[in-house]
């Protein structure tokens, strides 16, 4: 029992933090899945996917607009709502259960839609879309940001992707 308590301390000192901290800071937009719970409270367990409108309908506060905020941020709107009028002290828990997809096309084997990981680069999503083909050019590889389509940057394989983001892999010459 001693083994099992001391392993989930270290847990929660090394292993958990890191995870949080990658949430804390991720913008939610639609597409993405979250669980919202309460402790003690399973009837205010909520776990949605947001759409379009970035909204989720939560008991007693109805529809929340949570599209752009963080994790934390949900937590803290959620608690506060509850907050006197429902219960004294609530105890809320937020996470991302599914984030929404990074796109990638152009000259990788299998374009399309992909599940996004928080901290991922260009190369491992190039690794996930199959590799590169023999036309592609490492140096001609651009990111589109969600949300701002017209606008393309030219990044390198480290490059950092976010949800929703589109990359694009062009052709190189001879």
């Amino acid at each position: 029992m001693t083994r099992l308590l001391i392993s989930l301390f270290l847990l929660s000192m090394f292993i958990l933090p890191a995870k949080l901290v990658a949430q804390d800071d991720y913008i939610l937009g639609p597409g993405d899945k979250i669980l919202i719970q309460v402790y003690g409270e399973d009837d205010l367990t909520v776990e949605s996917l947001l759409g379009n409108s970035g909204q989720i309908n939560y008991p007693f506060l109805g529809e929340l607009n949570v599209s752009g905020l963080t994790v934390k941020q949900i937590e803290d709107l959620v608690r506060n709502g509850l907050k006197g009028d429902y219960l004294i002290n609530p105890n809320v828990f937020a996470q991302v259960v599914e984030h929404r997809p990074f796109y990638i096309h152009g000259e990788v084997k299998k374009p399309g839609a992909y599940p996004y990981n928080p901290g991922m680069t260009i190369n491992q999503a190039i690794a996930l879309a199959g590799g590169l083909t023999e036309r592609a050019s490492e140096e001609k590889i651009f990111l589109y940001k969600e949300g701002n389509n017209s606008e393309q940057s030219k990044v390198n394989l480290d490059t950092k992707v976010a949800a929703g983001d589109t990359i694009k892999i062009e052709q190189r010459f001879f």
